[in-house]
């Protein structure tokens, strides 16, 4: 049985502290859900008031439609995967998994058939005698993750688990993970603070700080179209200007006009403007005027060269502009070298500050 889960206005305070402050978000039925912000913007207190570890002040939750919020952690059917993995260093591989089974009293026969139903899927079979001691990373991080599924939970929640793999492992673990949630068909609410990560595995995301909800959308939506200047810079890099209000722009301080889309309007609070490094080309002549491009001049502070790809750091209007691009292009460029810098209108994002 599973269920998406509900969260409604959920407040959650330690001593005078609000870890939590008014957050609500749908996570829906069988969908990877990231939860990510900075550190101590409640992304793992969310996590821990869904699982029952940690008291609502304020509001509801509710999994596959029923209220939780007095109901034991143990009976919310819940399977939860640390960042520590808390194997029992004492017990088998098959043995940690079928811990929880032996707890619920299951029979033999079917703990030891779910156990190796579990193990196959994760593709660990053939592991099933070793000790958590005698693995690596991964296959520790896929026993927990067996572990935590094999009683079937409702939802699944994994705080920070490839937190402490490697950069390679870490990246075959985010393709192993997303392929047994999506076999399983489990709602999972996953916590990280890397957002490459929280791109990659999930089919929506939502950007926490200071205990309050920024930002919740499908990931392409939310880093295409960020809501303010936190959300711009934290899911993934943004160059943003700001200056005076001028029709349908900008006017920077040095006296040049950024344009925004016309499909974005002013907006109460103030208007800024920002772009993705990769949006931005950068060329050492004057491109041809074009009312759908907005254009600037800056002079290259230095090219970071990565084999395929580059960054160039061009300082233009009082900042330092970073310009992704294919490091072929972009290698030969000479330090001091004057750069314009252009990209389409379409790719302008008006955001608020904050």
């Amino acid at each position: 049985m599973s269920g998406g889960v509900s969260v409604r206005d959920v407040s959650v305070s330690f001593a005078k502290t609000r870890a939590l402050q008014q957050v609500s978000l749908e996570f829906p039925e069988g969908q990877f859900f990231g939860l990510l912000g900075p550190s101590g913007s409640g992304k793992t207190t969310l996590l821990r008031a869904i699982a029952g570890f940690v008291p609502v002040a304020e509001g509801t939750i509710e999994i596959a439609g029923q209220p939780v919020e007095r109901v034991a952690v143990e009976k919310r059917q819940i399977g939860m995967v640390f960042q520590s993995y808390a194997l029992f260093p004492n017990m088998s591989v098959a043995e940690n998994v079928a811990f929880g089974l032996k707890v619920r009293k299951l029979p033999s026969a079917d703990i030891e058939r779910r156990v190796r139903e579990v193990l196959e899927l994760v593709r660990l079979g053939d592991l099933r005698d070793r000790r958590p001691r005698q693995l690596s990373g991964g296959q520790s991080q896929r026993v927990a993750l067996a572990r935590a599924i094999v009683t079937r939970p409702r939802v699944l929640l994994l705080d920070e688990p490839l937190s402490a793999l490697d950069k390679s492992l870490r990246v075959d673990m985010q393709i192993e993970l997303r392929r047994i949630q999506r076999e399983v068909g489990i709602t999972t609410i996953f916590v990280t603070h890397d957002q490459e990560e929280a791109l990659t595995l999930s089919d929506r995301i939502g950007i926490l700080r200071g205990g309050r909800l920024v930002q919740e959308g499908t990931p392409r939506d939310v880093y295409s179209a960020p809501v303010n200047e936190f959300a711009a810079r934290f899911l993934g890099e943004a160059n943003v200007f700001s200056g005076t209000l001028e029709g349908s722009g900008v006017r920077l301080a040095s006296g040049a006009r950024l344009m925004w889309p016309a499909t974005a309007a002013p907006r109460p609070d103030g208007m800024m403007l920002a772009v993705r490094p990769e949006s931005i080309a950068v060329s050492t002549s004057q491109p041809a005027f074009d009312a759908n491009r907005n254009v600037l001049l800056g002079e290259l502070r230095q090219v970071v060269f990565a084999g395929a790809t580059a960054t160039c750091l061009i300082a233009s209007e009082g900042q330092t502009v970073r310009v992704f691009g294919r490091g072929e292009e972009l290698a030969n460029l000479a330090p001091g070298s004057a750069l314009w810098l252009s990209w389409p209108l379409a790719q302008t994002l008006a955001i608020n500050p904050g």
